[in-house]
């Protein structure tokens, strides 16, 4: 397992999100080390913060988080902070006034266009002759799209969708950004294909209070880690999730800053069952200012006699939510990589502080990884 080579001062974690939350729950539970986790919200949870509205109903204050992972490692880890159920999401999107399931199946093609497509191979002979050609290693994002599906699927459902969901163009964003986008060559509707599958019984908030309920964890909320600093002791380790940008500009002197996208969510309560006939919808048509719609109790399982639906909107002003990755912000980031690079004691991780855009298991397997190299001095899996 490698020698211990964690120092005896405290740890001290900026953020409360997942990434923060599980280094602090190795921290205190594996190493046994005095664990700060400073907030400057008045909660934890991060983005995947969820909540009982006045009706009663679990809703999500910053819009769908959906868990799935293939990492054994991660699965292993998480069941022991939660009851966790099987779910299956699925989402669709609303084209030519029809709904019509994302990821593109079998059954998204053949209502679109009036196909009768029955098997995959089918499908894929339909894809390759509307593809673009010659498209080798996608340079952009809308590169990605037009050589999975060609023009026709890229405008009907990506391009504008894209726009309202980024503010910019696909032509300008990095093709990572759409290169999570999938294809199913059959009739399968499940928005993931990975192996688990899961929600936590009573939301992703109990799971994470679970995960920090250890004496040696010391949780500051609604603290700015700015006005805070000075008080930390120069041997602690720092672990850091918030927006990068904003910490090299304090640590330097001079004012970097990188672009990121914000959503402007609108709820809305019915006395009914359901309101929606999915978890998700989708809205590409520019038409329609907002880009998707979220009704949770699809998402938790709750039974309840209301309902309550989110609308999302983009923005580019409020809480950053995501990395905003086009070829502009690239650039700002190489910048500042460099100075991150001759930082000592010091370590950057989440959505945020690498400035990279990664689902929740993506963000606990990396906190995992990180605590195993720094406790054993590898990266023990």
């Amino acid at each position: 397992m490698g020698e211990k080579i964690v120092d005896n001062n405290q740890i001290v974690i900026v953020g409360a999100g997942l990434s923060g939350l599980t280094l602090a729950e190795r921290f205190a539970t594996v190493a046994n080390k005095k664990v700060l986790i400073i907030e400057k919200r008045d909660r934890i949870g991060g983005n995947c913060y969820d909540f009982f509205d006045k009706h009663g109903v679990l809703v999500s204050k910053y819009g769908p988080h959906i868990f799935h992972t293939q990492e054994k490692r991660v699965y292993e880890y998480v069941k022991k902070f939660a009851d966790w159920e099987k779910y299956e999401h699925q989402v669709s999107s609303f084209v030519k006034g029809k709904l019509v399931p994302i990821p593109v199946n079998i059954e998204t093609i053949n209502l679109l266009f009036g196909t009768k497509i029955n098997n995959g191979e089918e499908m894929r002979r339909w894809l390759d002759e509307r593809r673009v050609k010659g498209i080798k290693i996608p340079m952009n994002s809308e590169e990605v799209v037009l050589g999975k599906l060609g023009k026709k699927i890229y405008e009907l459902m990506f391009r504008d969708y894209t726009k309202k969901q980024w503010g910019i163009s696909p032509k300008e964003l990095e093709s990572e950004v759409l290169a999570r986008i999938p294809i199913r060559y059959s009739f399968e509707r499940g928005y993931s294909s990975n192996k688990y599958q899961i929600r936590p019984r009573g939301g992703f908030t109990k799971m994470m209070e679970k995960m920090i309920e250890n004496p040696n964890i010391e949780l500051r909320l609604n603290t700015d880690y700015y006005s805070f600093a000075d008080n930390i002791p120069s041997g602690s380790k720092l672990f850091f999730t918030g927006p990068i940008d904003e910490f090299i500009s304090y640590k330097s002197g001079k004012l970097y800053k990188l672009p990121y996208r914000s959503v402007k969510f609108v709820f809305k309560s019915f006395h009914k069952k359901y309101f929606q006939k999915v978890g998700v919808i989708n809205y590409p048509s520019i038409k329609t200012k907002m880009s998707r719609s979220t009704e949770y109790k699809y998402l938790t399982g709750q039974k309840h006699d209301w309902t309550t639906i989110s609308r999302e909107y983009f923005s580019g002003k409020g809480e950053p939510l995501y990395p905003l990755k086009s070829f502009e912000s690239k650039k700002k980031y190489e910048e500042i990589a460099k100075i991150v690079g001759n930082l000592k004691g010091i370590y950057f991780l989440g959505r945020l502080g690498k400035y990279k855009y990664i689902n929740m298991d993506q963000a606990i397997l990396e906190a995992l990884n990180l605590f195993d190299e720094l406790y054993y001095g590898d990266k023990k899996r």
